[in-house]
């Protein structure tokens, strides 16, 4: 499967969202990803319901829903009916992730797991053969536009080889820091979504962009 890219709505201009929001569905994007910070779980608030209603409204590609939340389990049919396609929730906030996780599936969601720089990937063995989505964080989660933390890399490996025999559909996605930079080293570790938001809404070009990180080969090694 080719890679998917998911620019992050987080970093969008929100003064013209409806634009940004049209500049993607014309773009070669896959998915909107939209972060739902409260303030609690990170040190940021973002946005709600009706932001996220509002983009659903003019969305016409699926909506990667991350929730950086406290207590997610509350809200996940109410994000199901504001339009989210995907929904992830992070290990850290989760105290019974199987049942949450089966939760979202049974709302005919994929069902993703964040997981924090400092969290190991190891946590996922007993659990990986009931996620669809592994979202690994490579920057702390909060603020956009941070630094790409390194380890990533590996962590993309060890999942990968976690999987691999037991749940070889699962999709990792990665999160923060992600550029043209990085994206064709992250495809090549075993990456299969990547998170875009300063480096796509910074660009002078963003559509031009997001056509770069789509249609990067991973066979090109060592470029």
């Amino acid at each position: 499967m080719k890679h998917l890219i998911a620019p992050s709505v987080l970093s969008a201009d929100f003064a013209n969202l409806q634009n940004d929001i049209e500049m993607i569905n014309r773009s070669q994007a896959d998915w909107f990803h939209i972060d739902i910070m409260d303030g609690v779980f990170v040190p940021n608030i973002s946005f709600g319901f009706p932001v996220l209603k509002a983009i659903e409204k003019h969305a016409s590609k699926p909506l990667d829903v991350h929730l950086m939340i406290v207590d997610p389990d509350r809200y996940l049919q109410e994000f199901k009916q504001a339009g989210a396609e995907n929904i992830t929730v992070h290990i850290e906030a989760c105290t019974h992730l199987h049942r949450t996780l089966h939760a979202i599936k049974d709302l005919g969601c994929l069902a993703g797991v964040a997981v924090n720089p400092h969290t190991p990937v190891a946590l996922l063995e007993d659990i990986i053969e009931d996620i669809d989505l592994v979202c690994l964080m490579s920057v702390n989660p909060g603020f956009g536009g941070q630094k790409f933390i390194e380890n990533t890399y590996k962590k993309i490996r060890t999942l990968r080889s976690m999987a691999s025999g037991r749940n070889d559909g699962l999709l990792i996605e990665i999160d923060g820091g992600v550029s043209n930079q990085n994206a064709l080293k992250l495809i090549q570790a075993g990456a299969d979504v990547l998170v875009a938001g300063n480096a796509v809404f910074s660009a002078a070009d963003p559509v031009s962009e997001i056509s770069g990180l789509k249609n990067l080969n991973p066979e090109l090694i060592g470029s």
